[in-house]
């Protein structure tokens, strides 16, 4: 398994998705890769928070 270079959907940006997170999504049985980069992924994240607040 080699690092992954993937496309933000939201930003456009490229980022990594590298060995070892691609080994913790199989770990945690995901069968997707990341959509979107740890920024947006984090603001995303950091949005649904303080609407559920």
């Amino acid at each position: 398994m080699a690092d992954k270079t993937l496309i933000c959907k939201d930003c456009g940006a490229e980022f990594v998705f590298t060995e070892g997170e691609q080994a913790f999504y199989a770990e945690k049985g995901f069968e997707s890769e990341p959509r979107r980069c740890p920024t947006c992924r984090k603001a995303r994240k950091e949005q649904k928070n303080n609407l559920n607040h």
